[in-house]
């Protein structure tokens, strides 16, 4: 049987077509590329960034910011000492763009100026910080990412 030009393209992006499907349906149904968003309600969250900026700038603002460092004892958050401890509140919000499972919320409760996350609740890799937190009733947020080994 002798194959002509036309028979053999039809074939060839057949044969390519079925490559591309098998790959679409195996990312797919693997729970191990789940493809995830960072933020569940996206525009909800883009409709108040004006005011999310905002508390961005105040953090920025400050003269003594908060400082977040990575210890043995997990992760360490130290807000500026011209600061009532027992005043401040919020929460840092912790997130691994990677996994959202792994994802937790913290209150803000301090009775002196540093904040322990415990390295037990962390998983080695990216974390994303957000900490939303308020003093004297002016709002803060402050974002980092960290790496934890």
């Amino acid at each position: 049987m002798k194959i002509n030009w036309g028979t053999g393209l039809v074939i060839a992006i057949a044969l390519f077509m079925s490559f591309i499907l098998y790959f679409v349906i195996k990312v797919q149904s693997n729970s191990k590329y789940d493809n995830e968003l960072v933020v569940e309600e996206y525009y909800k969250h883009d409709a108040r960034f004006q005011e999310e900026m905002e508390r961005v700038q105040n953090a920025q603002d400050l003269d003594q910011k908060p400082i977040i460092t990575k210890t043995e004892e997990g992760i360490t958050i130290e807000f500026p000492q011209e600061f009532k401890a027992n005043q401040i509140t919020g929460t840092v919000s912790l997130y691994r763009p990677s996994n959202k499972k792994l994802d937790f919320d913290t209150p803000i409760s301090l009775s002196n100026p540093t904040l322990l996350i415990p390295k037990s609740k962390l998983v080695g890799g990216q974390w994303g910080i957000n900490m939303e937190w308020q003093y004297d009733g002016k709002k803060y947020l402050t974002k980092e990412p960290i790496y934890i080994n």
